[in-house]
Parts: structure tokens; sequence; C-alpha cells
């Protein structure tokens, strides 16, 4: 699944993984070997198949109608009958014999050794969808590539590497080479130098090259040597491999890999390929279609090379005719020429036969004349003449929509080539590139989330084959790799949940969560006053201001935040209605917003300007103007918290009611300053030998949609109080990298964390000694780069507080660990007695064994349970340790403190200071996003027409009127708070 974080939701596992082949105990493999099972084969895919009836035939895809649960007597899981039996590789002895290694070596906080294996909980065994990969024996030559003449287009390069292959010079080499179809090319044999090889181009469909046509030349220059001995070294664990840099090799031998899939299907993104041409397609919306596909890489391990191998799904463009397109988007366009969304006219490509062969363009933009109102100067025919006209003259083409449909403007960037829409083909296999609506989003998790045991399949009966690895195909086999079949096995424990305290009562978590039905919060925030404000937006679910059910629900309202501990007055709240805002062809809902405003200032100014401790907003629907327009003018202009409910949801069944106004008593507690609830003292060990901050880091970035030039927003949150539960914020808008749509590293993060330690110093009445920081949102590739860059900017924080005034230098200790949600491990239960409801890993689930680094502390940890899909892990890595954390301190530490997120009674998939989707760090950068809703918002109805402005200036208009927009950010009367929970 395309994972747009927008597109994400809270428990919602969409996430596919698995592949398993029946076999009794592998035998011990070395490095590079691949284990062989033992014992009576079981069938292909680890069982029967997913039962028919409850989802349907498998063919390739997710099964129609959604397969939930398990069977009648418990879940169904992966080859269950299946023995599981842990490598040798992995016994404790060796593992023991690894870590003493390392204690020879210098400590060093950058990057630092694995300092154990963690030992708490109940050890399990599990499989993972890693398969043992054979390293090659001898080396693998690394080539450059070179085209003459020189071409930056992508599509153009796919074209000519095509060509190249069928090439005579280069057929006899296909089976032992492999490349990126760009600049690089790694072959199992020594190629002749020099080697250059003359492509004459033509396009796909044509016979040959016409007369004239262009002719390349690529040069295949030798760069260097892959010793595949040195790779065996460092996954043995060989303390003088531990600086082999791993990534030449592993990219040569993904390379390898992913030839075939290539060749035979569409890569997205980096490593995830999709066949729609054999795969069962699954609409999401008119011209939107999604396919499921599978992602592949190969990852080093302990005495093992794997390959990661998982289930994913993304949009597509259906399909088709562009001219049934374009009649589809505008059945109601009232006359008006028709037109594509912005997105979706971005992500498309076409076809054209009228020149006798199949060309494929881009489209730069469709034009607002049809075919007989565009004309253009043509010497041919004498002058100036009409598309309509020209495509007679010229190709005997008597168009059938000359004058209701629109030409398409398919040249390159310095000229115009206009062609009739209706000949025009949307070819199969093109990635939608736009953000998907709620609605599309909506039917993407309900197609992909599936329980882990069908995406298991999935892959097995699917996956490998189509990925060329099982059979293997070439070029796999001409490098002399090996893919074994079965699953790896791992082991791995089960950590016991924390107990959590209560002002009045303990609460015992149960599957990860637990029910606040009987106590109270730990800390009630006070409440001086309230207000209600009610939103007239559409569909009138309440009968105006004196509705029975809206005192009903007030009153409901306040009573549950009195027996949750808050102090509250009786008194009912001052109720604030706007008029009937009407103007809904306002597209960006400005108008709306501004009688809005006038109904809450207009209050202020009745209360003599008194803010309310909080404001209850209540909507008839939440859409994507009003709400985050009123966030902005909660927190930047007014400085008031505002708290939102959904009447649809208030005001529904007792039982459900109850439990949603629980859930919002959370936040209102929270935002005001008050405690929900504790860990036990013990849980909170490992932080509080000293006084110790956590901090949060992330940065989201503009979505698909987004006006270019559109900012990042950085947000760091830290804890202020001992408890580690009231995390404020600190954020910023960034300028997007000169070469790339968006910065990943921050760029005023010193300044930040001054912030984050000047409020706790005003809290605690002292600095923190310790700080533990938890950064989200950086691939494995960025580990270095937080070192260099982020690290730096910490320590000038330090020393920015190193003030006279202090009395000495401050400078406490501290570590940095990447958690991180973008990776495609997945983890099955070997036993049903193990599994929850769906088949996933219980919660507490922690592996740090078999399919992780092999000198890096790193681990994955599932805390939450998986209430729906597979379960996706969270995996921790200690890239900066001053602080000499355990495996045990920081593998329990993380699990115990997911069960301390304010927002829910439930543990959820990360730390709560940096956790993705949808905690603090993450909450704030959303929460930040909605103070430019006007830039980030997704505009489906423009045209894909870019006009003839200057990119790079319009980017930094767009930037400029952005920071205009943003402005002094959090209003200072609640910058202290967590207002974006």
């Amino acid at each position: 699944m395309s994972q747009q974080r927008g597109q994400q939701g809270r428990g919602r596992g969409g996430d596919r993984a698995g592949r398993g082949r029946g076999g009794g105990p592998p035998s011990s493999a070395g490095p590079g070997g691949v284990a062989r099972g033992g014992g009576p084969p079981a069938a292909r895919g680890g069982g029967p198949p997913p039962p028919r009836g409850r989802g349907g035939d498998f063919r390739g895809g997710p099964p129609r109608g959604g397969f939930r649960g398990g069977a009648p007597g418990g879940p169904v899981i992966f080859a269950e009958n299946v023995p599981a039996n842990v490598p040798a590789r992995l016994s404790d002895a060796s593992h023991a014999q690894l870590i003493q290694s390392f204690s020879t070596l210098k400590a060093n906080p950058d990057r630092p050794l694995r300092p154990g294996y963690g030992t708490l909980g109940r050890a399990i065994t599990l499989r993972a969808n890693f398969f043992a990969l054979r390293v090659p024996k001898g080396p693998i030559y690394d080539y450059s590539v070179e085209i003459t003449p020189k071409t930056d287009i992508n599509r153009l390069k796919a074209r000519i590497f095509f060509l190249l292959e069928d090439s005579a010079a280069c057929r006899p080499l296909r089976g032992h080479i492999a490349h990126d179809r760009s600049q690089r090319l790694v072959s199992a044999k020594k190629l002749p130098q020099p080697l250059d090889i003359t492509v004459p181009f033509y396009e796909d469909g044509e016979a040959g090259p016409r007369a004239g046509a262009t002719v390349y030349t690529v040069s295949i220059k030798f760069d260097k040597e892959l010793d595949t001995a040195s790779l065996t070294n460092y996954l043995n664990g060989d303390i003088n491999s531990r600086d082999y840099n791993t990534l030449p090799m592993i990219s040569a031998l993904n390379l390898v890999l992913q030839q075939h899939p290539t060749r035979t299907g569409v890569r997205v993104g980096k490593n995830r390929y999709f066949f729609p041409t054999s795969s069962e397609p699954h609409r999401l919306s008119p011209g939107i279609i999604a396919f499921q596909g599978f992602y592949t890489s190969v990852r080093p391990t302990y005495k093992q090379l794997m390959v990661n191998v998982n289930n994913c799904m993304t949009a597509f463009i259906e399909p088709g005719s562009l001219s049934n397109a374009l009649l589809a988007f505008n059945r109601n366009s009232r006359g008006a020429m028709p037109t594509l969304p912005k997105a979706f006219a971005k992500s498309v490509k076409v076809t054209t036969k009228h020149l006798g062969f199949k060309m494929r363009k881009p489209i730069k933009s469709i034009a607002t004349t049809s075919a007989r109102n565009t004309f253009f100067d043509c010497a041919e025919f004498g002058g100036k003449i009409s598309v309509e006209n020209y495509f007679l003259k010229k190709y005997k083409i008597k168009l059938a929509h000359p004058a209701d449909l629109p030409v398409v403007d398919i040249g390159g960037a310095k000229r115009t080539n206009y062609v009739p829409a209706e000949l025009c083909e949307i070819e199969a296999g093109q990635a939608y590139r736009g953000k998907l609506s709620d609605v599309e989003t909506a039917q993407m998790i309900r197609i992909a989330c599936n329980p882990p045991r069908v995406n298991a399949v999935a892959i097995t009966t699917a996956g490998f084959p189509a990925l060329g690895l099982g059979p293997v195909r070439p070029p796999v086999d001409g490098f002399g790799l090996g893919v074994e079949t079965e699953m790896a096995v791992v082991p791995a424990r089960e950590l016991p949940p924390p107990a959590l305290t209560y002002s009045r009562g303990t609460a015992n978590a149960r599957n990860g969560s637990w029910n606040i039905m009987d106590v109270k919060f730990q800390r009630g925030a006070a409440v001086s006053s309230w207000w209600v404000l009610v939103v007239r937006d559409g569909v009138e679910i309440l009968q105006g201001k004196n509705d029975p059910a809206l005192m009903v629900l007030v009153t409901k309202f306040r009573e549950k935040l009195q027996r949750s501990g808050m102090q509250i007055s009786s008194d009912l709240p001052r109720l604030v209605v706007t008029p009937p805002l009407q103007n809904l062809q306002d597209a960006s809902r400005e108008a709306a917003l501004r009688e809005i405003r006038v109904s809450v200032t207009g209050a202020l100014q009745a209360a003599n300007g008194r803010k309310p401790s909080f404001v209850l907003v209540l909507l008839s629907h939440r859409d994507n103007y009003i709400y985050p327009g009123i966030k902005r003018m909660g927190d930047v202009d007014l400085g008031i918290h505002t708290i939102h409910m959904q009447l649809n949801k208030a005001l529904g069944d007792e039982r459900k009611q109850d439990q949603y106004l629980s859930n919002i008593a959370l936040k209102v507690n929270t935002k005001l300053g008050g405690l929900n609830h504790l860990l036990e003292p013990n849980a909170m060990r490992w932080l509080t030998k000293q006084s110790t901050m956590m901090v949060g880091i992330d940065v989201t970035h503009p979505s698909p949609g987004s006006r270019e030039g559109s900012p990042s927003i950085a947000a760091v949150v830290a804890s202020v109080d001992p408890n580690f539960v009231q995390f404020p914020a600190s954020m910023r808008i960034q300028r997007p990298d000169p070469n790339r749509e968006s910065k990943e590293m921050l760029s005023e993060l010193r300044d930040m964390l001054v912030e984050r330690l000047l409020v706790f110093e005003k809290k605690n009445r002292t600095l923190p000694q310790r700080i533990v920081v938890f950064r989200d949102g950086v691939s494995e590739g960025q580990f270095d780069t937080v070192i260099h860059e982020e690290k730096s900017q910490m320590l000038e924080a330090f020393q920015k507080l190193s003030t006279a005034a202090r009395g000495k230098p401050y400078r406490p200790l501290f570590a940095i660990v990447i958690c991180g949600k973008r990776h495609h491990a997945r983890f099955y239960p070997t036993t049903s007695a193990l599994a929850d409801r769906n088949g996933n890993t219980q919660p507490g689930t922690v592996v740090d064994k078999g399919v992780t680094a092999v000198f890096d502390f790193d681990f994955y940890l599932q805390a939450h349970a998986g209430l729906q899909g597979t379960v996706k892990p969270t995996h921790y890595t200690v890239v900066y340790d001053e602080l000499k954390l355990t495996a045990d301190e920081l593998q329990k530490g993380s699990n115990d403190f997911s069960y301390l997120y304010a927002r829910a009674t439930k543990a959820v998939s990360l730390i709560p200071a940096a956790y993705a989707s949808p905690l603090y760090a993450d909450l704030a950068c959303e929460r930040g996003r909605y103070y430019l809703n006007e830039f980030m918002a997704d505009d489906r109805t423009t045209s894909s027409g870019r006009g003839n402005f200057d990119r790079e200036a319009e980017r930094a208009r767009v930037f400029d009127d952005a920071r205009t927009a943003w402005g002094g950010g959090i209003h200072p009367d609640i910058r202290d708070s967590m207002f974006y929970i």
C-alpha cells in the first residue's frame, strides 16, 4: 500500500507480509549458505489455501470480501502444522561469543555496538518474512554506464537500456548482468574493455530504426571489483570487518534480484514491483485502481544474508481511452471543456499511434480549447490551421469529437505538440502520484487489510514466481545466487504489560488495552470556564440552540469530566452558535471561516476578553477546511484550546457515546496539563535514575497535491515532568531542499531544543542531566546524517545554555534512538496458542536476533495489538549513546512507555514521544499542516496546465507566502501545553 502519512491510521495494520514452505528443521548453514528444510515436505504456501467462502478465491491479490479473523476453533496462522526450528547459527552460545568479541573494542557513542541481547519476557519462536540468500562465490564486477548523446529523461534511458539488452553485442551477456537503467551495471563475469555498444533508437511499436534515427553509444566502463569474502566476514561478526561498507555489495545484489521484476513488471519507488497485466485490479474511484505487488530487498544479518519479501499495494491510473477518462471526470461540467484533476493529470502518460507506431509521452497540459478551435502555424499546409484540419489532411483522421473534447499538449519543455484527446490512450501500469481522497484511502485500506496468513500465502503463491525468486530466473542464477523458499525462523520474546495507576484504582492491560469506566485521572486538570461552539454547516443535526439533545450532550460531557476527576463547575457553559454557513460554493470555505471567527470573537468581547479553558466545537461533519481553520484560529490567532466532536458520534447509542466522551475527556485533561494515568514506579526506573528529559523529533512534508514550494514542518516535543506525561512542542517550517521536494533533517533543531530545555528548567528549576531522543521518520541510509547534522545541533543547544548565570557548562549525557515504521519486516506466530484472534503476534513481542543487524544496537518491538490486518512492529536503532543503555532497559522501557499515550486507553505501536502516526511529534507536525491548509490542501479540481512561469521562482514565492501565513506560530498563551493532542 502506498505509504503516505495522511493515509495511515491507528490500529490499521494494513501491511502485508510473509512466505513459507513446509519442512522440518533446517540444517545449520553458515554465512552465505542456504538452509534447506529437512523432514516431510508440506503444501507449498505453508498449509492449505485460504478457505473459500470466507475470503473468496485467491488469485495473486487480496481476496474478495476481505478475509477476516480465523476459523471457529481459533486463529488461522501461517504454516501452523510445519515444524519451526531455530537454526544453529542463532544459538545463545553463538550470540554470547559475538557480544564477547565486541568487548575488546573501545566504546564509541557514535553507532554503538550492540551491548547484548534482551533476556526479559517469555521466550517464543516466530517466523519472519526473510529468506536465506546464498552469497555468490566469486567477485561481482561493478561498471559505470555513460550514454552519448546524453539524456536525463528517465523514459528514454529505460528504452535505451531495453534496446541495449536486445542488441546483438549485449544479448550473450544478459544472463549474467544487471543494471539500474540509468548509470550502473554489475556483472558476474569480467566484461571486455573498452566496451562501447551502439544502439539505434526506435520507439516501442516500431519495427526498427527509421532513417535518420538517433544512434546512442552506451559506454560500459569498469569501476571496481566487489569482493564477496569481505561480505562473508562482515556477516560472521568479524570485529575487524565492522567498518566494511556493505552498501556497494548489497545494492549490487539488489540490482540482480530486481532485474527480472523490472523487466516484467512496474517498479514503484525503489523496491516495490507490480504486475498490472497479470493481477486483479481493485477500483478505488473513477479512473483510479489498486494493485497488489511485492517488495524485495537484500538484508545483511548475523551469519546469513537474507532477502526480505513483503506484500504491498498502491494506486494506479486505470488504462483505457483518455476521452472516456475526461468524460467520466466531467459528467457535471455543465458545458465547460472537460479536463482532469491536477493530481490525476500529473500522473498520466499517454500513447498515440497516428505516426504509425506507438509513442509514449507524458501530458504536459490539457488545453481549454478543442481541436476545432486550436490553431497553429504550419508551413506544410500554407499557414494557420486548426488541429482538426491538420490531422485530417496529414493523417487522414476524421475526429469523432472535434468540438467537445480538448487537445492535449504532449510536447517537450520548449515546444508545444497538440494532439486530440480522442487519439490518446492511457497505457496500463502507471502509478497514481496524487494524494488519495478520504474515500479512496478507506477503500484502499479495506482491500489491503488482510490477516497475516492471507498475506503470507500471497507471497508464496504469487510473489516468489513474479519476482523471479522461486524458481530463480535470470540473471539470479547467472550470479550463482540461490534463494531459500522457507521463511526464516527466529527466537523472540513476549514482554508483559506494565501496571497502570489512576487516582482511584488501577487498570490491567489485556491484549494491549484497558478501560477507564471506574477510575479517575491520576491528576485532573482545573477548568475555570468552558464554551460550546455549534457550527451550523450543511446538515442540521441539532435543531437550534434550544435543542434538548444539545443540553443532554453538554450535561453528559460535563458529568464525564467530573467523574474522571477534573475540577469543573456545574454551571452550564457559554453557548456560541454560528449562523448557517451556506456559502458552500466557496472552495476554500474562507467566508464560512470568517463567520465562525466573528461568532467566537463576539463571544470574547461579551466575556470582556476572558478566555475559556477550552472550547468544545460541535461539527455536523468534518471537511478539509472548517476543521483545520478552527484549529488555526484557536492555536495561532486566539490562543484558546479547541476540542472537536462530531455530532453523529457524540449523539450515538449510549454505550458508544460513553466511550466517545471518555476519549474526548482524555484530550481535555491532557491539553489543560492534567495526568491521565501513570506507569508503576518500577517501569520508570530506567529513566528516573537521574533527572531525564525525553525528546521526540519528526518532520512532515507536503503531500502530493500541495502547492510546489510548500514547506516541510518540523516538530520537537519534550517532557517537562518527572512522570513523562506532558510533552509541549516547538515547531518550525523548513524550506524544501533544492535537490529534493522535501528535506528530512531539521534545520532549526538547535533553537527548538533550546526552547524545550528552557521550559523544562522553568517547570523543574533545573536542566535535565540526561536526554533520550527518539527520532522518527529517517531511513537507514540517513542514520549517519542524523549523527553528523542533528547531533551537532544538540551539542550547540547545550553550549548555548552554558551561561555564566548557571555557573558551569551545561553538557548532559544523551542518546539518540531512531524509530522506524517504514520497513517491511513482519513476524508470524508458529502456534495458535500464542497468536491473537487475527493470527497476529501478541502485544509485547520483541525480536533482536535472526533478522536484525550484525553490529548495530537494534530490535523490533510490537507493543500494540493488531486490531485488523497484519500488525507492523517498530524498528528501534540506537545511533548514538552516552547513557550506556542495555538491551533490556530499552526494550522493556519502550514497551512500557507505549502504554503512556494520553489520547487512548491502549498501547501504541511506538513510544509516544516520537510515534509516527498519530502520536506526539507527528501530531504536532500534522497540526502545523492545518495552519498552512491553503498550501497543503490537495487541489483535485485544477487542470494540469502550469503556465509559462519560472518554476523555481514560483516555489520561492509559495514558500515566502507560507512563511508569512505561519507568522509567529503557536500563540504564547498555549505554547507550553500539549495544544496538539
